[in-house]
């Protein structure tokens, strides 16, 4: 015969209060109705739980038995119902998010908005930089990379393998001719990432040596530092540039060079810290990245 959740509720009850009369005052039940859920109990599991005596209750040794179960197994329900509870809790408090200059003012940036709405507790600080901060010194709580994490103490989620085109404005090509070919690069005005030990994404100056054969890189006609200033200056029709995808405005003058060639693809990473594994705030925000991706494709 399986056991009465509610009795054993109410069993678990006396015992901690030792009389009916207090259980009953803590259920708001009379002290008649705890009497008779206790006889009840009694009789389905067929042994005395309690000895009654005019200074009140105690517990027999089945009873004993039975309290010290039900006590374990209602301590954990209590602790299980906490983090139910918690994890409906709404997120709040800061969260430090940095990622790329390009990802962050032509991607996130945009998006961001309806994060704020979700989660309107969360006090949200984006830190665009191409640099790598430094998670473990807590210089951000998470960052979204264009490359793996190189430190081993990092969590790390793909995101999203991403694609990089050739492109150059209408007016630009309009002016300077069409590149028909890969070796038609050699006499456009190429713009690439300037000097860094280590750009935003892997290979970015890739333009440089597609289809070159053993004699040297193409020279740029302008380098920067910036990928967000790589599209401003392409969109101004200074030359042709290698872009991630997502940077592409389908609405702008942009028109993809040697469609067919395309460049290394950019792995998107969500790292943090293991120390914040549990932390809600950042659990959404993965989320919500991911959602957003799934919404946008790039």
């Amino acid at each position: 015969m399986a056991m009465d959740w509610d009795k054993l509720r109410i069993f678990h009850a006396v015992a901690e209060a030792g009389s009916f009369t207090h259980a009953g005052e803590q259920l708001n039940l009379s002290q008649s109705a705890v009497s008779r859920q206790i006889s009840g109990l009694e009789e389905s599991l067929s042994v005395p739980l309690f000895h009654r005596h005019a200074r009140g209750l105690l517990l027999t040794e089945q009873g004993e038995l039975l309290y010290r179960t039900a006590h374990e197994v209602f301590g954990k329900l209590a602790m299980i119902e906490a983090q139910l509870t918690e994890s409906k809790d709404r997120p709040k408090g800061p969260l430090k998010v940095t990622t790329t200059v390009a990802f962050g003012s032509t991607w996130l940036a945009p998006r961001i908005r309806d994060f704020m709405e979700l989660y309107p507790e969360i006090g949200l600080h984006l830190i665009l930089a191409d640099r790598e901060l430094d998670l473990s010194m807590r210089e951000a709580d998470v960052a979204v990379r264009m490359m793996p994490p190189r430190q081993a103490d990092l969590i790390q989620r793909h995101l999203i393998t991403m694609h990089v085109q050739a492109y150059a404005s209408a007016d630009y090509l309009k002016r300077h001719g069409p590149v028909n070919s890969v070796e038609d690069l050699d006499h456009h005005k190429l713009i690439v990432y300037g000097e860094d030990k280590r750009p935003p994404v892997p290979d970015v100056n890739w333009l440089l040596h597609s289809g070159r054969r053993g004699s040297g890189p193409r020279k740029p006609a302008l380098s920067l530092n910036n990928v967000y200033g790589i599209l401003q200056a392409v969109m101004a029709g200074a030359g042709i540039a290698a872009l991630p995808e997502f940077m592409v405005n389908k609405q702008s003058d942009l028109v993809p060079v040697l469609p067919d060639m395309e460049g290394p693809q950019i792995d998107t990473y969500f790292v943090y810290s293991e120390e914040l594994r549990s932390t809600k705030r950042i659990a959404v925000f993965r989320d919500f990245l991911l959602r957003k991706i799934a919404e946008t494709g790039f």
